[in-house]
């Protein structure tokens, strides 16, 4: 069993070192912090909870809430994020738990108990909504947590994001430029904040162009291919002419789209160009479509390290404005994109 003893002698420091380095504190620097974690981790180093509770008062111990939902145990993308974090807490000496809620549970009153008992430092939120109940809880009871994701008037805890306003005002934006003012948005489920951003922002960038959104071209709903698949046909076989230009917020409804286009004889980009948000996740390869997709380019994996580390930051009482972060994306251009041309 390797103890704290055998992680001080393989960085070259003192056990108290070690273990204030493990605990966060505040007077060790990052990257003295880093190196002992990474090291740690190498080493199999398991902390002993009981111990560190008495000693610095935490347990090292962080946790996702989850509420089961109807497609829960299918959804890769759910088991994509808590792997990712799960490695990233481990490799800092922490100890990840999922918590799985009853579709039907009062969330809150899920928070509650699990801060009652005393056990967990803090919390990663994810699937953040507008009006987040969960983080005006959180923050009340000045229980540390992280954010993925900002809501769009609060911004007063940590987070991490991708700034989806220019995600969809990029995509809008290179559409005008080829000549594109019919331009449809295939979005996610209204009320999560991602959804909100990429809708303010695909908005935004046609007003600012003169040309007022058409509710006619957007559609939101849950991510998948089948939505994407009916939002399709629904935006190109009903009244007046359809879109010539669309951007999808995943893949899986990009995948959907060009189905449906297939289908009503139409091709991409001749009839309608498409533009997607691409996560990097498994089994979605916008390069093998036909044509290859243009996406905009943010892979999810890259959150998991930044959430760990700003939540470590806030149950350490770092400053907020070093626990925050709001990433850009990557534009990659392939052959879905042509000028317009009906």
């Amino acid at each position: 069993m390797v103890t704290l003893k055998d992680v001080a002698r393989s960085v070259g420091l003192s056990v108290t070192q070690v273990s204030r380095a493990l605990n966060d504190h505040s007077d060790v620097n990052e990257e003295t912090r880093r190196r002992v974690k990474d090291v740690a981790g190498s080493l199999g180093y398991e902390p002993n909870i009981s111990a560190r509770k008495l000693v610095s008062g935490r347990s090292g111990i962080v946790a996702l809430v989850e509420q089961k939902y109807p497609r829960f145990t299918s959804d890769f993308l759910f088991f994509e994020i808590v792997a990712g974090l799960s490695a990233e807490f481990s490799r800092r000496g922490m100890q990840f738990v999922l918590h799985l809620a009853q579709e039907d549970e009062d969330i809150i009153a899920v928070y509650q108990k699990l801060i009652g008992n005393g056990s967990l430092d803090g919390f990663v939120l994810t699937k953040s909504s507008r009006d987040d109940p969960r983080i005006a809880y959180l923050k009340g009871r000045k229980v540390p947590f992280v954010v993925h994701g900002r809501l769009p008037e609060r911004t007063d805890y940590p987070y991490f994001d991708i700034d989806n306003h220019f995600v969809a005002a990029d995509s809008v934006a290179r559409f005008l430029a080829l000549g594109h003012r019919r331009i449809g948005l295939i979005n996610g489920i209204a009320h999560f904040t991602y959804a909100l951003a990429r809708y303010q922002g695909y908005c935004d960038t046609l007003k600012a162009a003169g040309i007022e959104p058409d509710p006619r071209y957007v559609r939101q709903g849950d991510m998948t291919e089948e939505f994407g698949y009916r939002s399709a046909l629904e935006m190109l076989v009903g009244e007046g002419e359809g879109p010539t230009a669309l951007f999808c917020s995943n893949v899986l409804i990009a995948q959907g789209v060009y189905r449906a286009l297939k289908d009503m004889g139409l091709s991409v980009p001749r009839d309608v160009s498409v533009i997607a948000h691409d996560d990097a996740l498994p089994n979605t390869d916008p390069a093998a479509f036909e044509p290859p997709l243009s996406v905009t380019y943010s892979p999810l994996s890259k959150s998991w390290d930044p959430l760990a580390e700003y939540l470590c930051g806030a149950i350490a009482g770092k400053p907020l404005d070093e626990i925050q972060e709001v990433l850009r994306h990557d534009f990659i251009a392939r052959g879905s994109v042509d000028k317009a041309r009906r």
